[in-house]
């Protein structure tokens, strides 16, 4: 093994978090094999006699939700939800960012000012609110909650790579291979894009755990993914109300959410040592 991998992998803390994201991404492709219960049916026995939420017991691992149906069930494949849409938002960020990023820092001049300015623009408005206004537009649905994600975090990607493209285009060995004959293309994509790789690798799995927490929040103010799909955040809206007599119908979710969260950031740390040592230690 390489020994920056060995050793930015080699601890307790990120061998702990990359266990973690095995396992979330084990049950998220296993979920129907995993869940044992259907995540849409209500029990009838899954309330009390007072219609009240069932605490963990031996049948319902982690209870049951106000309509009576089994948490565990929900929360295994409500990761699968928001994990789904944590990939695809990513991935469509990054791909989107990389490629303004890439344009204008290569091209420069008048582009570079265009898309830096709309860049500029864009990290004006509070993502949040940003993408609340956008979901408002939208009818909600996995793939537009996924797509307005993506639409709100892609500037940040950009402008990391627009500036590390417009430093290597100034650099001595590009302009070695440029004084050879070198078309842009091939400085583009042979010469270029290798050393932006790991500046992508990094940003893909980080950002999985802003788009998982993002779409958490989209779903709990009511405008994320609609029931009775399932997700992390549109499990604590509809059971916000039970925080004091249920609490475990919010306890888990949010600890699901939240060690997703820390296992991707740790990960992505780690990544970043890896392949970029020159940022080790800085956060």
């Amino acid at each position: 093994m390489n020994p920056r991998f060995k050793k930015a992998f080699g601890n307790l803390v990120v061998g702990t978090a990359l266990v973690a994201v095995v396992l979330i991404l084990i049950v998220t492709v296993f979920a129907p094999w995993i869940a044992p219960f259907d995540p849409a049916e209500q029990f009838f026995d899954g309330l009390t006699m007072e219609g009240m939420p069932l605490p963990p017991n031996h049948t319902y691992w982690l209870g049951t939700d106000l309509l009576g149906r089994d948490l565990f069930s929900r929360l295994v494949f409500g990761a699968r939800t928001s994990l789904l849409i944590g990939l695809v938002a990513n991935g469509i960020a990054v791909g989107i960012g990389s490629f303004l990023g890439i344009a204008a820092g290569y091209a420069g001049g008048p582009v570079a000012t265009l898309i830096n300015r709309f860049t500029d623009l864009m990290m004006a408005f509070p993502a949040l609110l940003l993408a609340i206004a956008l979901a408002a537009i939208f009818t909600p649905s996995l793939w537009i909650v996924a797509l307005v994600i993506a639409m709100v975090n892609w500037v940040w990607v950009a402008r990391v790579v627009y500036s590390q493209t417009a430093s290597l285009r100034k650099s001595e060995f590009i302009e070695a291979v440029r004084s050879l004959g070198a078309r842009w293309p091939r400085i583009l994509f042979v010469h270029i894009l290798p050393h932006l790789v790991p500046t992508m690798l990094i940003w893909a799995t980080l950002g999985i755990s802003t788009t998982v927490l993002l779409e958490a929040t989209l779903s709990f103010l009511g405008i994320g993914v609609r029931p009775p799909t399932p997700s992390w955040g549109g499990i604590i809206f509809e059971c916000q109300s039970y925080f004091i007599d249920a609490p475990w119908l919010v306890f888990f979710p949010g600890i699901a959410i939240l060690s997703v969260a820390l296992a991707f950031n740790i990960l992505g740390d780690a990544l970043r040592d890896a392949l970029d040592p020159t940022q080790r230690g800085k956060s």
